[in-house]
């Protein structure tokens, strides 16, 4: 097993799950299947091409700066002067920034690798409107075995403007594929098929995690002459999380 780092940012991002008709909402951390489309596109699979073996490539997501909530009050009207489309209100990310790791075969994540550095296919960030900031994949660490552990000890990400503001933030948030045993959440967004005829998902059980922010540790680290590892701060397992309804517009 081989772990592959992406760096998921730009402008503008959107990683809808369960969006329906005019109210096109977006989750605070990317989604897998929008993940896996965006390396499927990378790959040149169309559509109807299968996707279960990026599906299940193990996942976990740190958020190096959360970015904004954006709402966008969109109408669309025909030049022909026919019925106008209804009215739509889609919500993006700006200016976030997410480190994402993924957990497989290393033969497979070569493959995922060359395509992220010459894709087939243009890649967005869960929408066309959303190009992808560079550089996007940061390569492969073919030693590691733990997705979390991984993502405990690479460097904080973020922007340096955003760290100048945020430099006391000492932990930062994670979201990855819950184990056996964990308190998790189900989200509706492993991919069965992005076929025309129809996309199909699958829910995920995902839990949250909190990990020191490496940077915060490798200062520590060299003010006190001590050598320490950045460890994965477990959730509480038996602990039921608490869930806000309108926690999406926070």
């Amino acid at each position: 097993m081989a772990v592959l780092l992406i760096r998921l940012a730009g402008p503008m991002q959107s990683w809808g799950d369960s969006s329906r008709y005019a109210r096109r909402t977006t989750r605070r951390e990317p989604t897998k299947s929008g993940i896996v489309g965006l390396i499927a596109s990378a790959l040149g699979r169309t559509r109807e091409d299968p996707v279960d073996d990026l599906a299940q490539l193990e996942l976990a997501v740190r958020v190096e700066q959360p970015g904004q909530l954006m709402r966008d009050f969109q109408t669309e009207r025909p030049m022909d002067g026919g019925k106008p489309m209804p009215l739509s209100d889609r919500y993006y990310l700006a200016d976030a920034c997410f480190l994402v790791a993924l957990g497989g075969p290393d033969e497979m994540l070569e493959k995922v690798e060359v395509a992220l550095r010459l894709p087939r296919r243009p890649l967005y960030l869960g929408r066309r409107s959303c190009p992808a900031d560079m550089p996007l994949c940061l390569g492969i660490d073919g030693e590691a075995r733990d997705v979390r552990q991984v993502l405990s000890r690479e460097p904080w990400r973020a922007s340096e403007r955003y760290k100048s503001r945020h430099a006391d933030v000492l932990a930062l948030e994670m979201v990855a594929d819950a184990r056996d045993g964990e308190v998790c959440e189900s989200w509706a967004d492993y991919p069965l098929t992005y076929s025309a005829a129809g996309r199909r998902y699958a829910c995920r059980p995902v839990t949250r995690l909190r990990v020191p922010n490496p940077d915060i540790v490798a200062l520590d680290d060299a003010s006190s002459d001590k050598v320490s590892a950045a460890t994965v701060l477990e959730p509480n397992v038996g602990e039921a999380p608490v869930h806000d309804p309108l926690g999406w517009m926070e």
